[in-house]
């Protein structure tokens, strides 16, 4: 029906990237080339949040790399191109995951934990192995071209978008005293800056920190 909102399923099929069929299986030349580019962003991430995007070379992100100086180019076109990959790559791995998670709840599932598993996979896309490009994201958004934000904030939007239905249904039922898309800025803004000052070792588990995020923005049964 036309003016109705794309389900969250249907919005990560257009953003994510289309799998051909059919393809053949990677050498083992390919899956090493792969794994490089993977090492590249990965190294690359933990360089731009700690020394600063413009102060980080390429050949930095090499030598981190244990690759000769030239061969970031061999991968990616520029350092820019690199940072784009970052976040963009980042998003999208973030976008599928969170798409499975929802996907494994149960049919019957309550609005409350659906915000529960979301709030849990994004502390886990945050603050978890892989967590490198949401920082990135958050220091060096300005460093990309108007053409890549763009290309970033669509993938950025689809996994945002999949938190509405439930910030819509808490607001039906009452437990959620704000209007569901500024309070999704709110939540969005609230967690993501749990980067600056979240430790583990401080004994608090995401467990924990997802329960205590989920008691601030709701009210309880």
């Amino acid at each position: 029906m036309p003016g109705l909102p794309q389900s969250p399923a249907a919005a990560a099929a257009d953003v994510l990237p289309k799998r051909p069929r059919g393809r053949p299986r990677k050498s083992a030349d390919a899956l090493d080339d792969g794994n490089r580019r993977r090492a590249l962003m990965d190294k690359a991430a933990r360089l731009f949040l700690t020394q600063g995007y413009a102060a980080t070379s390429t050949r930095d992100i090499a030598a981190a790399t244990g690759m000769h100086s030239g061969s970031p180019y061999y991968h990616f076109k520029s350092k820019s191109a690199l940072l784009h990959a970052v976040m963009a790559e980042g998003m999208a791995m973030a976008l599928q995951s969170q798409q499975e998670t929802l996907d494994a709840l149960s049919p019957d599932a309550g609005a409350r934990a659906q915000l529960r598993v979301l709030i849990r996979h994004h502390f886990e896309i945050l603050l978890g192995p892989r967590s490198g490009f949401i920082p990135v994201m958050l220091y060096e958004w300005r460093s990309l071209t108007a053409a890549q934000r763009k290309d970033v904030a669509r993938i950025k939007d689809a996994y945002e978008a999949a938190w509405m239905p439930a910030l819509q249904a808490l607001a039906r039922e009452g437990a959620l005293q704000a209007e569901p898309a500024v309070a999704r800025l709110f939540i969005f803004g609230a967690l993501n800056w749990a980067v600056s000052w979240f430790s583990p070792k401080k004994g608090l588990s995401l467990d924990a920190l997802s329960e205590q995020a989920l008691a601030l923005f709701i009210q309880k049964d």
